[in-house]
């Protein structure tokens, strides 16, 4: 059976942590930045978990994380 090919899209989106879990980096950080508020930005810099929803979707993508 061939090799399964890594989304590379996925792989340069995600990395995996130490437990085994997906870190991301948040949305809406790109623009349209002047009406939100700067604690709101603030908190869009920081990276968060995939949720457990989401988690069987990025494992697929990426075979071999």
């Amino acid at each position: 059976m061939p090799k399964m090919k890594t989304r590379r899209s996925a792989a340069k989106r995600f990395n995996i942590t130490g437990s085994g879990q997906f870190k991301r980096s948040k949305a809406f950080k790109s623009h349209i930045l002047e009406k939100k508020s700067p604690a709101r930005k603030r908190n869009l810099r920081k990276a968060t978990l995939v949720s457990k929803s989401d988690y069987d979707r990025v494992v697929k993508m990426l075979p071999y994380a």
